[in-house]
């Protein structure tokens, strides 16, 4: 039986190619391990800390590197684990099954052509893709109509934060959030076929 494994992708942030790279599980649980781009300047790291994993991405949108730690059984096993950049709101690293991840590459390359010819064209505005928002408030308003927004706290008051390419859904009552991408027509694909958004919820 062949070993599983996991497939990664990022976009480097000096030449703008998407990286992706297929690792065993055995390698990312065994000990550090490095998904260099091609071009030799940038590379994504994972650092292990027993049952946890440190992963630092160096990022396209910021021109930072940013640093997460996440479960080993979620970088194993996830079907999509996807970091994102606080300052965009855009994914910056992913890691799971070919599928999803190869779809979610797909959809942050659009997003980084759009931001491209933007800023070639001096028209960048408020949102990265201001349709897909907008279609995207629309949805979100329906869902909340139908009293499809709560918490696993319990609560079922929220506010609604927009960002540049995504929207967070923030509990009023524990300030937990769940971040919901707005940036391409898949970002809105995947809200309308949702019938309910649960913020995850936050420990006391």
């Amino acid at each position: 039986m062949p070993e599983e494994k996991r497939t990664i992708g990022y976009i480097c942030p000096v030449c703008g190619q998407a990286v992706i790279a297929s690792r065993t599980a055995f390698q990312l649980a065994a000990g550090d391990c490095a998904l260099p781009c091609p071009c030799g300047k940038s590379e994504l790291r994972f650092r292990q800390l027993g049952d946890r994993c440190e992963i630092t991405v160096p990022c396209l949108f910021c021109a930072k590197d940013h640093r997460a730690v996440c479960a080993n059984d979620a970088l194993l096993r996830q079907k999509l684990l996807a970091l994102t950049c606080p300052a965009s709101g855009l994914k910056c690293c992913c890691v799971g099954q070919k599928g999803p991840v190869f779809r979610a590459m797909e959809q942050l390359e659009q997003a980084v052509d759009k931001l491209r010819l933007d800023d070639q064209t001096g028209r960048r505005g408020a949102f990265l893709n201001e349709t897909v928002m907008g279609e995207v408030l629309g949805e979100l308003k329906d869902i909340a109509r139908r009293g499809g927004v709560g918490c696993a706290c319990g609560s079922a008051d929220y506010g609604i934060k927009v960002g540049y390419s995504s929207v967070d859904l923030v509990c009023a009552h524990c300030g937990a959030a769940l971040r919901l991408g707005a940036a391409t027509p898949g970002d809105l694909d995947a809200l309308c076929a949702r019938d309910s958004l649960t913020i995850p919820g936050r420990k006391e």
